[in-house]
């Protein structure tokens, strides 16, 4: 068994873990924390395939500010038990059934991807780095690149004189 097939199975497990503790989790702010832990997980299976791009991005995107977000969201809802309405029996049921059906067709996608196998497999082993990103970037698409900075810039502006007032 190689180092990246035992960095898989380290990593799929921790994603797992974690993803079922978001759930079993009773406290808001645990949950919010392990999902951050799911994303950590995440970026190190984009990393293993070779897109460094996307496992940074990752981590700064979602890891960084959009679990920012809702750990403030949380914090500010103080969620509490008593205020939690009680879920009716057909709603347990209701979930029950669709997380079933999720079950058989991540079963089913795993079964069909077992019989593709490798006849899909990337050649080379430059696809996903950042260089080959930049390059495509500041010489193929430098029009839009730029204009997206401008649009950017000109939202920043906007952020500040609606603030202002």
């Amino acid at each position: 068994m190689s180092t990246t097939e035992i960095l898989f199975f380290l990593l799929s497990a921790l994603a797992v873990f974690s993803a079922i503790m978001v759930l079993v989790s009773k406290n808001p702010v645990h949950s919010v924390l392990w999902l951050i832990a799911v994303f950590f997980a995440i970026s190190g299976h984009y990393i293993l395939l070779n897109a460094q791009f996307l496992a940074i991005v990752n981590l700064i995107v979602y890891a960084g500010a959009i679990m920012v977000l809702f750990l403030f969201v949380i914090m500010l809802m103080n969620l509490n038990a008593e205020t939690e309405p009680q879920k009716h029996i057909w709603m347990k049921f209701a979930g029950a059934i669709s997380g079933g059906c999720f079950l058989l067709m991540l079963v089913s996608l795993t079964r069909q991807a077992v019989e593709m196998g490798g006849r899909n497999a990337i050649s080379g082993g430059n696809i996903g780095l950042i260089k080959n990103l930049g390059k495509a970037l500041f010489s193929d698409y430098v029009v839009p690149f730029e204009i997206t900075s401008v649009l950017f810039l000109s939202a920043m502006v906007g952020a500040v004189v609606i603030g202002k007032k």
